[in-house]
């Protein structure tokens, strides 16, 4: 009897969870970040308030989990292609990919309406993914933190023209055309 509730809760949490975050990214794409409450996503998602607390501190939390989320997919991605000795920016591809079958989500991500704060989340994100496959080649302090802002920033242009133009390019194409421009970038800043 014990073992069948948390599976039930796990299903209701995530489902709950899941349509918070639907609600928020169609919120974004119709509002814009800065003009969507915590009730806004309630009434979306058809859930009380009081239901939303208990998942949530508040709308940045809400999305900060997402990204979480992303992360943990990423790299579970990148664990499984990896090798002995891993290429960095392994999450280029599985991003893109995720990218094109999640369109409206990454256009609220990076898009006009997406707002400071998530940009400066989802900026964050990325620079974090690039500084861990960056950290085990040579090279440290302020030679590292600009190479990963460098290559940080290329990759968040690229993504969000690829996104707004809706370019044909398939996501391995892209993945090859960015890292053709990015790994020189790895050898041109000495520590």
């Amino acid at each position: 009897m014990g073992s069948k509730e948390p599976s039930k809760t796990d299903r209701r949490v995530q489902r709950t969870r899941r349509t918070l975050r639907e609600s928020l990214i169609a919120l974004i794409l119709e509002r814009g970040w800065d003009r969507i409450s915590v009730q806004d996503i309630c009434d979306r998602a058809d859930v009380g308030r009081s239901t939303f607390y208990l998942h949530f501190a508040d709308k940045e939390e809400l999305l900060v989990g997402g990204f979480a989320d992303l992360r943990r997919m990423l790299r579970a991605d990148r664990a499984a292609v990896a090798g002995p000795a891993p290429q960095p920016f392994r999450f280029v591809l599985g991003m893109l990919e995720h990218a094109r079958e999640n369109h409206r989500l990454f256009l609220a991500l990076v898009g006009k309406r997406s707002g400071q704060l998530v940009l400066q989340r989802f900026r964050e994100l990325v620079l974090d993914l690039i500084r861990e496959d960056l950290a085990r080649l040579p090279g440290k302090g302020q030679a590292q933190d600009m190479r990963v802002h460098f290559v940080g920033g290329a990759f968040l242009e690229l993504l969000t023209w690829w996104l707004e133009a809706r370019n044909p390019l398939e996501p391995a194409e892209l993945e090859r055309i960015f890292l053709q421009m990015a790994l020189p970038a790895l050898r041109t800043v000495q520590s």
